[in-house]
């Protein structure tokens, strides 16, 4: 091989790692929402945020706007890193604390709602872009009053279900927990820690334990519905929620910057995988794999390209 066939090799070569690199580098962050039992915001996007149906989510669009609940998968804070006490205040808990999504800490007591019982129930979490984490679910204590701001003192001290990397059916998160004996209106409120990054997502779910207990007036609570797959894919391209991730308001946070990370995750939890990454969700990969390996096939096939073109012009040359 000649001087100029050595260089034009290595330069080659050396051109495909850093489009790798390139292509693997972009930050990436996770969404979802709760929706057995339904979650507020997936419960008012289902109604639709033009026209919503009930009065609490024509409230919660009247405080929050339309677009929140077109964005009704990122309630979360960038930066969280388990700190969730400490960055969301008394009074905001189902908003995270984000102005944008303050619509959702409206209190009031005709929520709809999901019935409900104690006991053994398997609990569903939509996730338009899965990850490794964990969730916990926590309950409203005795004598909650949903008429009131929720604070944190209003939630039981301990999660009641707790899963760490739960197994992901048809887009959805799959798990079990045990429901403590309780009657009447409370509230279920999930916080979803990743364990690949410092972001978490947070969910307020309406929940009627028997017979609404007063709570809401003497009316009946209106009944919570999730959204279908067909209504997050027409509602899709009004969605501003970044999956290549801006990773919320971290601004109202915390000054520092969110820690880098590097797995992209599904588009939407509903697209076909590429060959071969079928399972990487289940076991906490992503796409991400399957997007390097195409890099990396586009990157060599340019390599070869550059080399092939110096090596012909070299011929021309002589």
């Amino acid at each position: 091989m000649t001087a100029r066939r050595k260089v034009a090799s290595v330069a080659a070569l050396g051109f495909a790692p850093l489009v790798l690199a390139g292509l693997a580098a972009g930050p990436a962050f996770a969404h979802g929402s709760m929706t057995d039992p339904v979650s507020r915001v997936s419960a008012c996007f289902a109604e639709g945020p033009e026209s919503p149906k009930t009065a609490a989510c024509k409230a919660a669009v009247a405080a929050s706007g339309t677009q929140a609940f077109y964005d009704w998968n990122e309630v979360n804070i960038a930066n969280a890193a388990g700190n969730h006490q400490q960055l969301i205040p008394d009074g905001k808990l189902c908003s995270a604390g984000r102005d944008k999504y303050k619509g959702l800490d409206l209190p009031r007591a005709d929520w709809p709602a999901s019935t409900f019982a104690s006991g053994n129930h398997t609990f569903h979490y939509k996730a338009t872009a899965p990850h490794k984490g964990s969730f916990e679910l926590y309950l409203t204590k005795d004598g909650y009053d949903p008429t009131q701001p929720l604070k944190w003192s209003d939630l039981e001290a301990k999660p009641f279900a707790k899963v760490t990397d739960p197994k992901l059916v048809n887009g959805e998160y799959v798990f079990d927990g045990i429901v403590p004996n309780k009657s009447g209106r409370h509230l279920i409120y999930s916080i979803w820690q990743r364990s690949d990054s410092p972001e978490a997502f947070y969910t307020c779910s309406d929940v009627v334990f028997g017979q609404d207990n007063g709570n809401s007036g003497g009316a009946p609570a209106p009944t919570a519905s999730a959204p279908t797959d067909d209504e997050i894919a027409d509602g899709s391209d009004k969605s501003t929620v970044d999956h290549g991730g801006h990773g919320g308001d971290q601004s109202e946070h915390s000054t520092a910057p969110a820690a880098p990370v590097d797995n992209a995750p599904e588009a939407n939890g509903s697209a076909k995988p590429a060959a071969g990454t079928e399972n990487l969700a289940e076991t906490g990969g992503d796409n991400n794999t399957a997007y390097i390996a195409i890099g990396g096939a586009a990157a060599l096939a340019l390599g070869a390209a550059v080399m092939f073109g110096t090596v012909r012009r070299n011929r021309h040359s002589r």
